[in-house]
């Protein structure tokens, strides 16, 4: 057959992007955000070509929901409108590529997104048959043991996304109040950043000496409570919990969640503690 006659129709990318002006005061704080089916930096470069100004692409996302439609920038103008962004002239607004992020985010998933949430990325396969070891373990286990607590370890690598995986389980198990100790004060970041930005936990709640505290969580809302042994150790004259404590302590938390245990989170003061 002559291909000259059936000529294949060029591979379309519905993309939306935004950038910014370097050096211009006019432009301080504000991007452009549009739509184009080709390379997002050829369309740039195109509407700027004559101006001789310098910018910086932010933002580069597929313009396709997960049901495989496309959608336009006015569909995510809109929606920044909606959520209060000054729209200065255009396709001109005064919000940040993660607003922008979170937007396209809620428009391919058709939803508000109003905690402007910015990752929805899956398990991987190994994150999910993890997940669901332990939850028929914890299954079983409670079938024959309907007094006992069950115990379950991850001996999780490096990069394994333990984090993640465990507010997985959480979700899947139904948990409203789960308490994670550690002995290394350090990792709190990784855990609320993964239960702040995915769209997977949204509503759910961050109690930290950081964050917010548990007097002001709503407690109708799920929550993780991150602390370090270091934390809830201390003792006061007396050799009581101390009185900042004691709500760690009469909490029925429906999982604990021991982080780098191999740090020593099983020392007699922690068996102590636990």
């Amino acid at each position: 057959m002559n291909t000259k006659f059936f000529p294949q129709r060029p591979k379309l990318n519905p993309t939306i992007y935004a950038y910014k002006i370097l050096n211009a005061s006019d432009r301080k704080g504000l991007l452009k955000i549009g739509f184009t089916t080709r390379n997002a930096e050829e369309r740039v470069a195109e509407q700027l070509k004559t101006s001789g100004l310098k910018y910086e692409i932010l933002l580069e996302e597929s313009a396709i929901r997960k049901d495989g439609s496309s959608f336009s920038d006015h569909e995510v103008h809109r929606l920044l409108r909606k959520k209060g962004f000054k729209n200065t002239e255009l396709e001109w607004f005064k919000c940040s590529a993660k607003d922008v992020k979170s937007v396209i985010l809620a428009i391919k998933n058709k939803e508000e997104n109003i905690e402007n949430r910015t990752l929805d990325f899956k398990m991987r396969p190994e994150q999910e048959d993890a997940v669901n070891k332990t939850i028929q373990y914890f299954d079983s286990f409670k079938k024959d043991n309907k007094n006992k607590t069950s115990h379950f370890l991850w001996n999780a690598k490096m990069r394994f996304g333990k984090t993640f995986a465990s507010y997985q389980l959480a979700k899947k198990m139904g948990w409203k109040k789960v308490l994670v100790l550690t002995f290394k004060p350090a990792v709190e970041n990784a855990w609320y950043e993964d239960l702040k930005t995915h769209l997977d936990f949204e509503d759910w709640q961050f109690v930290s000496q950081k964050s917010m505290s548990y007097e002001e969580a709503d407690q109708s809302k799920p929550l993780v409570c991150f602390g370090s042994f270091q934390d809830y150790l201390g003792k006061n004259s007396a050799g009581g919990i101390k009185a900042k404590n004691e709500w760690v302590h009469t909490t029925n938390w429906d999982c604990v969640i021991f982080d780098e245990y191999h740090f020593g989170a099983w020392n007699e003061r922690a068996k102590e503690l636990f």
